[in-house]
């Protein structure tokens, strides 16, 4: 029996050597040694005082721009999809939501709200938590402008709200206190056009499903663009799209896409970003830094 099974008083679910390809976007991964999805935040306090203090953590969402190397994940893995996703309008310019609520619901309920500048997060498929983890971003638009504070938890349980003064971030990348994770946000918006702000949300999701593979095993965006260039533009010009190691392959639709064939593992899939890397530096003179985390034990 190991530590996360010998805990009290959990309401939540516990699985043992839970098969992470069950949860990623990409459809591949090792097995996590342990993998918890908490009742609530009290079940999730409660969790995380009885594990050992050295006990690996890692935080998961909807599994999107994540690879799990097939050797899997070692430690707990804490689970918030379906957890934390509740959004709620807390006055007339302030939205706060838990970490597990879906980019796309949270950018919908604003709308639906009268509240405007968060219509680019209908397009990123993660879960709040991840954005902020990331500031993810979409046509123009970043999360961590809008943020005013954050509520964290740390690894014994303890929970507290953060300012966004507390955090420096940029494209991409968020920095902040160690061994914190984020449970729930308070953004401020403005107040809008519900209507107008619809058609946006529509015509940017209009644009998405046009220029990216939607319905395939992906990532999303594998790398960062880099400054004044696309990383898609890039991969391209190098003769690229299509091209395939064992059952990974770089979309024909839109060339910083990974495609998981059916048959992929996490090793094919790291080996074409390696491949792609290193000839994309060789053509173009360009190294391109991944957007995409990877995590886990490899084979």
């Amino acid at each position: 029996m190991n530590s996360a099974q010998r805990l009290q008083e959990q309401r939540g679910q516990l699985l043992i050597e839970e098969p992470m390809s069950r949860h990623t976007s990409w459809r591949v991964g090792g097995v996590a040694e342990n993998f918890y999805i908490p009742a609530d935040i009290d079940d999730l306090v409660l969790f995380l005082k009885q594990l050992p203090t050295d006990e690996n953590l890692f935080w998961f969402g909807l599994g999107s721009n994540l690879l799990v190397r097939d050797g899997g994940i070692k430690g707990t893995v804490i689970c918030m999809t379906g957890v934390l996703n509740t959004i709620k309008k807390i006055d007339e310019l302030h939205i706060e939501a838990g970490a597990g609520a879906s980019c796309a619901k949270f950018a919908r309920f604003c709308v639906q709200s009268g509240l405007t500048g968060a219509e680019f997060l209908a397009g990123i498929p993660g879960t709040v938590g991840g954005a902020l983890t990331m500031n993810a971003g979409a046509f123009g638009g970043e999360i961590w402008p809008l943020v005013e504070q954050v509520e964290v938890i740390n690894r014994f349980g303890r929970r507290v709200w953060r300012s966004r003064d507390e955090y420096r971030y940029s494209y991409r990348h968020v920095d902040g206190p160690e061994n914190e994770w984020f449970v729930s946000v308070r953004l401020k918006l403005k107040a809008g056009d519900s209507v107008a702000a619809m058609a946006r949300i529509k015509k940017l999701l209009e644009q998405r499903n046009a220029a990216q593979p939607i319905g395939l095993p992906s990532c999303g965006s594998v790398f960062r663009n880099p400054e004044n260039d696309h990383a898609g533009r890039l991969i391209e010009v190098c003769g690229l799209k299509g091209y395939s190691l064992g059952g990974a392959m770089v979309s024909e639709k839109h060339a910083n896409f990974i495609i998981n064939k059916g048959n992929a593992t996490a090793s094919d899939i790291e080996s074409l970003m390696n491949f792609i890397v290193v000839t994309v530096e060789k053509q173009c003179g360009v190294r391109l830094k991944t957007e995409v985390h990877i995590v886990g034990v490899a084979s």
